[in-house]
């Protein structure tokens, strides 16, 4: 597929780079250079949140009357795509890709009020509260009560996987308000203050180091009704808008396309033309195979993107991304893993910028990291993407998703 911008398109685009150009600042790059996640370090991305909100261009796909840009999808893509070829660091998504859209189609004009503005200066951080020990892909099974007691709700139960809560002073949970006939009912979408008596927050170390989720405890935590977005008992509704957005609201491909380029370095670091082991040519068509799958996923991101600039929510497309993305996004990284060879198996937390802290870990003297820089982040992305297959719903769960709502299995 060819796209050919519009002279106003093009000067949109000059204007975004010299925008990135003026405010990226080294230290904002070296993030996003050695970024390892989906999610970024956190003091950096809160930087660069302050300075997007500045410029009024932090959530373009809102609506205007709460600080989006009415930019068309084609502005929005040329944004996504510049954001990844400067090398800017992610924003968290739980706030402003999340909750904040949830607010903006089902939460009150109070509610709208007072959380969004607090939501876009970084004021309030927020992380999101789905996951249960018996409850991740089967959400609906969830088990954390929150019972009435007239204005208020009391919650107890357990909260897991919970990325960034250390740093969050709010939460948006799923909770069971009431147990009906089928699981989907009595299940309510609730806005807890982190700093709520009984809400305690406890780490959860990965097997590679890093701390970046949590388990959350809700011991008898007393919660404002007023706070519930959408009718008590009807969250599920609610969660279903979210989890579309969470799933498609967003691009993947112009990330792919800066990770190409990356991966065809390596191989061009790695592997002469026509090396004799005949690896390197190998990895080139695997790479080229790679490349046709962008292409056809970036058809079905910009169709998805045109919906969603008159309103639309992405709908079932949302799984297909979903799917395809994160599988295409674990290939990328088998496939750079296999380039760096050798050098990809140092473990150097230090160089890269894995989301969270690695506690324990103490890094050498010197501050260079062991072989050429393009292979730090090699397997701590690899290791990391093992989870996009999980996280959001399983692909299995999208797939059954996708034979309901397309095929009408």
């Amino acid at each position: 597929m060819r796209i050919d911008w519009s002279p106003e398109d093009r000067a949109f685009r000059d204007e975004v780079r010299a925008f990135l150009e003026t405010s990226l600042t080294p230290e904002l790059r070296l993030a996003g250079s050695r970024l390892t996640s989906v999610y970024g370090d956190h003091r950096p991305q809160m930087a660069w949140q302050k300075i997007l909100h500045a410029k009024g261009w932090l959530v373009p796909s809102w609506p205007v009357e709460f600080g989006g840009r009415g930019w068309s999808v084609t502005q929005r893509y040329i944004f996504a795509t510049e954001l990844t070829a400067a090398g800017a660091p992610p924003l968290s998504p739980m706030g402003i890709g999340m909750c904040g859209p949830v607010l903006i189609g089902h939460g009150t004009p109070e509610q709208q009020a007072r959380f969004l503005p607090r939501m876009l200066s970084g004021e309030d951080f927020w992380c999101q509260g789905y996951s249960e020990p018996q409850s991740g892909s089967d959400l609906a099974t969830l088990q954390m009560s929150a019972e009435d007691d007239g204005d208020h709700l009391i919650c107890n139960g357990h909260k897991l996987w919970t990325t960034h809560a250390a740093h969050a002073n709010w939460i948006f949970c799923l909770v069971r308000t009431s147990r009906e006939d089928i699981p989907q009912k009595g299940i309510t979408f609730l806005l807890i203050d982190m700093t709520t008596p009984g809400v305690e927050v406890t780490p959860i170390i990965s097997l590679s180091g890093e701390h970046i989720q949590n388990h959350v405890f809700f011991t008898d935590v007393r919660v404002p009704k007023a706070n519930a977005v959408g009718p008590i008992g009807q969250g599920w509704t609610v969660a279903k808008h979210l989890m579309q957005f969470e799933r498609g609201g967003s691009a993947y491909t112009p990330g792919f396309r800066g990770r190409m380029a990356k991966i065809a370095h390596i191989l061009d670091a790695e592997y002469v033309e026509g090396d004799a082991t005949g690896e390197g040519s190998a990895l080139r068509l695997q790479l080229a195979d790679a490349a046709i799958q962008v292409d056809a996923l970036e058809a079905v991101e910009l169709r998805v993107m045109s919906a969603l600039s008159v309103g639309a929510a992405p709908g079932p497309e949302s799984s297909m991304m979903k799917t395809v993305g994160t599988e295409l996004s674990q290939r990328l990284t088998e496939i750079a893993l296999a380039a760096a060879g050798r050098y990809a198996a140092v473990h150097q937390p230090h160089m890269v910028a894995a989301g969270g802290p690695t506690p324990g870990f103490k890094p050498p003297r010197y501050n260079d990291g062991i072989g050429p820089e393009y292979s730090w982040t090699v397997a701590p992305k690899y290791l990391n993407d093992r989870a996009g297959s999980i996280y959001a719903g399983t692909n299995e769960i999208q797939r059954n998703i996708m034979a309901k709502a397309v095929l009408g299995l």
